[in-house]
């Protein structure tokens, strides 16, 4: 009995300072600065920009330089005085700083520049869901909330994995159905069918 106790004495020990001697994460985009609770790392994802998306550029000082853009299916925007500005694969903040250096370029001094996301490409979920088809993309979204935009799975689904296809890729790739598995506009959901 006392051996017993030992032992158990010793694997509560270890498995004490294995908790303790890994790193805690940090909340994602809170630099950790806000509490000491982890959470898993969370996948982060930056939006790049292309044709079908919806646009507010902002030039600070002279409204009649921004305004409302949809970027075309080549994904360029046509903007006052610079004209067309190539906008594929940018985020915002690139855009921002693409806007503000041709502006700069001999019609404004120091411009400063925002630009805001409006709306985004749809994503797509096709096979054993109840609703298949397009669905808004909402930023945060993951591959489960996917599945619940489109009405759930049929009784038929293979409910752990499914593939996806990014925007602009040949390829799909298998991803578990998760709250963390991030999806992007354009992207296309393919929920298989379980054999049995």
């Amino acid at each position: 009995m006392p051996a017993t106790f030992a032992l158990r004495s010793v694997a509560m020990c270890l498995a004490i300072g294995l908790c303790a001697s890994s790193p805690a994460q940090q909340v994602p985009g809170d630099g950790g600065a806000s509490s000491g609770r982890t959470m898993p790392d969370l996948p982060t994802y930056a939006y790049a920009l292309s044709g079908g998306d919806r646009v507010r550029v902002v030039v600070f000082g002279d409204a009649s330089l921004g305004g409302e853009f949809t970027i075309s299916g080549s994904g360029f925007i046509s903007l006052p005085l610079i004209g067309e500005v190539d906008v594929r694969g940018l985020t915002s903040t690139q855009l921002q700083a693409r806007i503000a250096a041709r502006l700069a370029d001999g019609y404004l001094k120091d411009p400063r520049v925002a630009v805001e996301v409006l709306s985004t490409r749809p994503f797509y979920i096709l096979g054993e869901v109840n609703k298949p088809g397009q669905y808004p993309f909402a930023d945060g979204l993951t591959m489960l909330g996917a599945v619940a935009q489109a009405g759930g799975y049929t009784y038929r689904a293979k409910t752990g994995r499914a593939f996806i296809k990014h925007a602009g890729q040949d390829v799909e790739v298998s991803r578990p159905v998760t709250a963390t598995t991030m999806v992007a506009p354009g992207d296309t959901i393919r929920i298989k069918e379980r054999w049995f």
